[in-house]
């Protein structure tokens, strides 16, 4: 794919910034995560404490980078946003936890990453504020306890499971995000239009909503795709047409698949038995990770396939999606204790 012109990831990083909500009342969807939160931030600015430590779980592109920049705002506080796989060594972490003000918010994304020598690190800054510092080497080498400003750390996750017991534990406040409803979704799909002065029909809007696989990120992101086309070819009006017409262009499906989710379930389909990650992720030509966090969430949760522990397997629904007959069910039934695919 060729490069844009200069500038040109900077502009969408920017137009993607501009479409995010500032405040927990502008947030669409993901109601008891918002209400927990309201109630706890008003709760440490009544007692002029810093908020408890929070981790946000769930699949990519719900929000939770967003939910962090909302807190430092409802907070009132300095925000500093870090990665899991940027913090190699504990001093790398050092040198953000010593600059932190009082009552700042640490945003670590993808805080599984996180080496586990980094992660321990962590426990005393989280409990007690402070961390210990090794200063000099060898038999010279002494160790300075150094005391923090009070902070709050925020960390967001698609893979809570891979955090140990001990971490999680310190985390006073812990949120789940699940995918968003097509009603949700036409809020946020609204709201962008309208910060992107596109005129948008409800059809359009709705055509949009239920193909963008209850993530507002890809909505926003067809969104500024097909407002491309309305601007071009058609007065800068979403309507239905216009929307149907973007959506075949960026390869989605009326059910909301990509190009990639097809190859998933043609790959199950030719199997005819149950596929481990790792031939589907050679078959496709994706890397597992991407497959097991981004696309099997919505195609398990839409009823195209199962994981099994022997592997993953194509349902009736997604058979019937790929235009084929599904296998008897005796076969199939067998073939759930056949050994798995490496």
């Amino acid at each position: 794919m060729a490069a844009g012109p200069p500038g040109f990831e900077a502009h969408e990083d920017s137009t993607e910034r501009a479409l995010r909500p500032k405040r927990l009342a502008d947030f669409a969807g993901q109601r008891p995560v918002t209400r927990n939160l309201s109630l706890a931030i008003s709760a440490a600015l009544q007692r002029k404490e810093p908020l408890d430590h929070v981790l946000l779980s769930g699949p990519p592109g719900l929000g939770k980078t967003t939910l962090a920049h909302i807190m430092a705002a409802e907070l009132g506080c300095e925000i500093r946003e870090t990665s899991g796989p940027m913090l190699e060594k504990p001093g790398d972490l050092a040198g953000i936890l010593s600059t932190l003000k009082p009552h700042a918010l640490l945003f670590i994304d993808e805080i599984h990453s996180l080496k586990r020598v980094v992660e321990e690190y962590l426990y005393s800054a989280m409990e007690d504020f402070r961390i210990t510092i090794q200063i000099g080497e060898g038999a010279t080498s002494q160790s300075l306890t150094l005391n923090l400003a009070p902070f709050t750390l925020v960390g967001a996750t698609t893979r809570e499971g891979q955090l140990t017991t001990a971490f999680r534990s310190r985390f006073g406040i812990r949120e789940r995000l699940d995918l968003y409803s097509v009603e949700e979704l036409a809020h946020i799909l609204t709201r962008s239009a309208g910060l992107l002065a596109v005129t948008a029909e409800a059809d359009g809007i709705q055509a949009i909503a239920r193909r963008s696989r209850g993530t507002a990120r890809f909505a926003n992101n067809h969104l500024r795709r097909i407002r491309d086309l309305a601007q071009v070819h058609y007065q800068n009006r979403i309507t239905l047409q216009v929307a149907e017409e973007g959506l075949i262009m960026l390869g989605i499906d009326g059910s909301g698949l990509t190009e990639l989710d097809r190859r998933i379930l043609r790959c199950l389909a030719r199997h005819g038995r149950p596929v481990g990650l790792k031939t589907l992720a050679v078959t496709v030509g994706e890397d597992e990770t991407t497959i097991e966090d981004i696309y099997e969430p919505f195609l398990i949760q839409s009823g195209y396939l199962v994981k099994t522990p022997s592997g993953r397997i194509l349902t009736p629904l997604g058979y019937q999606h790929l235009g084929l007959n599904a296998p008897d069910a005796g076969p199939q039934q067998e073939s759930l204790f056949s050994p798995p695919s490496t």
